[in-house]
């Protein structure tokens, strides 16, 4: 009995030997820090398949949906990025106004906006504006792009390069135009 003792003390004292052993060789192996400036390029917030519906005393002002939002605190200056795509509707008097989409948008913290890849904006008049790229200045309510863009109403379609509107589509002006098709027939 004295024997099976003194054997299960040299097993266990063995035992324990070989776990601080291992516990010591894994120490060797840190893993490596990582640096600051690695940390201030990730994203201090995400979500995915957001919906945010903004409301002003009970009406619905806009709805937004994007399957991916990243925002960034700590870059400068601070923004947001929809790298998934983004699709907002803006409320005018609880009926749709105003519908944005796009496949990237970013945003900064001065609200300005920058929309890229089949950016299409359809106003309550059902007049569609599709570009590649197109920036929306918040505070100014100003839309504007340099690129390529078609619009296209009930009775024409025009295309050219450059454009500045309103974000409603109602002041709007194309740069160089290179067409305007008439779509109504002439009686």
């Amino acid at each position: 009995m004295k024997r099976l003792s003194s054997k299960l003390r040299i097993n266990s004292a063995i035992s324990t030997l070989i776990f601080l052993s291992m516990i010591m060789i894994s120490c060797e192996h840190k893993i490596p820090l990582i640096p600051k400036s690695d940390l201030l390029t990730l994203p201090s917030l995400t979500g995915r398949n957001i919906k945010t519906v903004l409301t002003d005393s009970g009406r619905v002002q806009l709805i937004m949906k994007a399957p991916l939002i990243e925002k960034y605190d700590k870059a400068d200056p601070p923004y947001t990025e929809f790298r998934s795509g983004i699709r907002v509707v803006f409320f005018n008097n609880q009926k749709d106004s105003v519908t944005v989409v796009s496949k990237y948008a970013k945003c900064t913290n001065n609200n300005l906006w920058e929309l890229r890849d089949s950016v299409v904006v359809i106003n309550e008049s059902n007049e569609k504006l599709e570009t590649e790229l197109l920036f929306w200045n918040q505070e100014k309510d100003r839309i504007y792009t340099d690129r390529f863009v078609k619009m296209t109403s009930e009775d024409q379609n025009s295309v050219g390069i450059g454009f500045e509107s309103d974000s409603h589509l109602n002041k709007r002006r194309i740069f160089k135009v290179k067409a305007i098709i008439s779509l109504k027939d002439e009686e």
